[in-house]
């Protein structure tokens, strides 16, 4: 028996695990002190729950706590990893390379910087969404001092040659930031192996609470250093001041320990690798089924991409009315939630040159932690139902079956 509606939107947030939600209830109540208070039980107590999950969330991508630095969101690590960078080597040189698919909290601050004198190079991507490596080498400039390129896309889950990109960064002296919001906790992420300087990290992506997130910060080889963006207390060793949100932060912890504790032993008997295979299969079962439909393309790198996203285009239907005709039962996106009140095709599947109708036909799947097979099977039954039926009243449809028949 599937419990309607069926959530395939994990990319947009996912659910809290019941576990974190126990760690956090505490430090609403009896636990209640303040982080920064340092003269009585209840601020030591706050400040010992801070430094486990810094701890709990350094653990999960191979850093040290002291290079976790806690925001509101990755929203807000994005804005402190570019802008903090942009001022604090203003010297050095004043241009950035990032990616045109980039998440808007990457492209918005990018053009806020632009109008404060930077200069800003966004690399194309080909039609599976990956960046030239070639293209990246030429854009390099003597001035460069960031390129900012996003671990997996969080519209088609494309997942971009990190390694290759940190290569050419280390070679070139210039420091490599990334947006892994969507990647942390769905695949391996390690700062070390991957050679990341700064990394934007979300809680609420990871079975998390909403309104906490953290920034990675490399403290050597090289030593990254920052220019705060929130000045008033010197909270994070100055470099984002504000009163800790304490419960936020444990949970974000508690989410980091499970996903780690679950990639070498899952409470199933499972490892990481046969969770990952289990979030494939069903994506594959979605995707098989769903492409048996006539003019139905899958958007992005089917090689090169997070193991539980699919983004699918349905030429001949549009999406915004595939979705409300199926959101009583089914929950899906067209694109990036921080964008889905707009009407316009999604600038990444635009970039990836899909023209306007199948940018606008497409509809983005994503699966999470407790997804099963039966509500797999009842999304594609209800959703080609569904697309059969707006097919119907569409004479682009018609036309073009029509022609098939000359």
């Amino acid at each position: 028996m599937v419990q309607l509606p069926v959530y395939f939107d994990h990319n947009a947030t996912t659910p809290c695990d019941p576990r974190v939600v126990e760690a956090m209830l505490p430090y609403f109540t009896e636990k209640f002190g303040n982080a920064a208070s340092r003269t009585h039980s209840f601020g030591w107590a706050a400040e010992e729950a801070v430094e486990v999950a810094r701890e709990q969330v350094a653990r999960l991508i191979g850093a040290e706590p002291v290079e976790i630095v806690f925001t509101s969101g990755a929203t807000e690590a994005d804005n402190l990893a570019i802008k903090g960078v942009f001022e604090m080597y203003a010297g050095k040189g004043n241009h950035i390379i990032t990616v045109s698919t980039e998440h808007k909290a990457v492209l918005d601050t990018c053009a806020h910087l632009e109008r404060a004198g930077a200069g800003v190079t966004y690399l194309s991507v080909n039609g599976e969404g990956l960046i030239d490596l070639a293209e990246l080498e030429a854009a390099i400039r003597p001035g460069t001092i960031l390129i900012a390129v996003m671990y997996a896309n969080n519209e088609t889950g494309v997942i971009q040659p990190i390694r290759e990109v940190s290569r050419i960064a280390r070679q070139r002296g210039i420091l490599f930031f990334s947006d892994a919001a969507q990647a942390l906790g769905k695949v391996p992420v390690n700062v070390q192996d991957d050679g990341i300087d700064l990394m934007a990290l979300s809680a609420h992506k990871i079975y998390g609470p909403k309104g906490v997130g953290a920034l990675y910060v490399r403290r050597r080889d090289p030593r990254v250093r920052l220019t705060a963006q929130m000045d008033g207390g010197g909270h994070e060793r100055g470099r984002r001041s504000g009163t800790l949100n304490v419960p936020a932060i444990v949970g974000f912890g508690k989410a980091c320990e499970i996903c780690e504790t679950e990639m070498v032993s899952a409470a199933s008997g499972a490892s990481a690798i046969s969770e990952m295979s289990r979030l494939s299969r069903l994506r594959d079962k979605l995707e098989g089924a769903l492409l048996g439909l006539d003019q139905t393309f899958v958007n992005g790198s089917r090689l090169h991409r997070l193991p539980q996203t699919t983004n699918i285009s349905f030429k001949y239907v549009e999406s915004e009315g595939l979705m409300m005709g199926t959101n009583k039962d089914i929950a899906l996106s067209s694109g990036s939630a921080c964008t889905s009140a707009s009407l316009e095709p999604s600038y990444v599947l635009k970039a990836m040159g899909l023209e306007d109708e199948l940018a606008h036909s497409s509809l983005r799947f994503g699966l999470g932690r407790n997804t099963t097979e039966a509500e797999v099977d009842y999304v594609i039954e209800h959703l080609t139902a569904a697309i059969a039926r707006f097919r119907g009243q569409s004479p682009l449809w018609e036309m073009y079956k029509g022609s098939l028949k000359r």
